[in-house]
């Protein structure tokens, strides 16, 4: 913070295990994700590379470096775990993920269809390797997935081993969670919470009207993900109220 101002809600501070902020690099330069981390480093807590960009990213080792140095931990997206898995290549993906010296991964199914006992199976693998965010939902649009459902899968997926079960919504953020016009299935939200801690889950919401609705209601400190890079900064005066749409959240009425 550059100054005072009273009626602003605490923050979590890095390392945080709540009010996490992921950001998503689809492709950044080695000298963008310097200059991102110029100004993000105190409120960025993961990056994902997004989808399988890792593997057509130049200088791919320099990059990850990068963030290394800055103590900002990076991990592959879940489409490229899935990519690996319907080749029958899990061990090159675990070998690949400790070659390049990573200590986080996602395990996703949101692309391919697996029995879900499997899907456990392969986060208790990982698990004793790298710390392990699992994908609850399908990327596909039609495929809905009931309220019970999701729970069920998210209770399995932490009781495997995952640190955090990341709900879907895919970049764009119109599906899984979201209706296709991004509007948020509020019902699914709530009826999650119910069952899922809050602080284990942290939900994909890449538009800032989807952002403002999970502050509204979980607070400041709701972990995020999903986030551009240039909505880095915009996003962290979101949660302190610095922003017409979250300004009355925290005044004394």
């Amino acid at each position: 913070m550059n100054y005072n101002l009273p009626q602003i809600p605490l923050r979590t501070q890095k390392p945080r295990t709540n009010g996490i902020t992921m950001v998503m690099d689809k492709g950044m330069s080695i000298q963008e994700s310097i200059n991102f981390i110029s100004v993000a480093e105190p409120y960025v807590d993961l990056v994902k590379l997004g989808f399988g960009t890792s593997m057509v990213t130049p200088k791919l080792r320099e990059k990850l470096a990068v963030y290394a140095e800055n103590n900002i931990p990076v991990y592959l997206g879940g489409t490229l775990f899935e990519a690996f898995l319907i080749r029958n290549c899990f061990d090159e993906y675990l070998q690949m993920v400790t070659d390049y010296g990573l200590k986080y991964v996602e395990v996703s199914d949101g692309s391919i269809n697996i029995p879900h006992s499997e899907k456990c199976g392969y986060i208790e693998k990982l698990a004793k390797h790298v710390t392990v965010l699992s994908e609850v939902g399908s990327k596909d649009a039609a495929h809905i997935i009931p309220p019970y459902k999701w729970i069920e899968l998210m209770k399995a997926e932490l009781e495997a081993g995952s640190e955090y079960v990341i709900a879907e919504a895919r970049e764009a953020g119109n599906v899984g969670i979201y209706r296709s016009s991004g509007e948020v299935r509020e019902g699914l939200v709530q009826e999650i919470l119910t069952q899922i801690p809050q602080d284990k889950i942290i939900w994909e919401a890449p538009q800032k009207a989807q952002q403002v609705y999970f502050l509204e209601l979980c607070g400041c400190n709701v972990n995020l993900g999903n986030i551009a890079p240039n909505e880095l900064i915009p996003l962290e005066a979101t949660r302190i109220g610095l922003r017409g749409d979250t300004f009355e959240f925290y005044l004394d009425k």
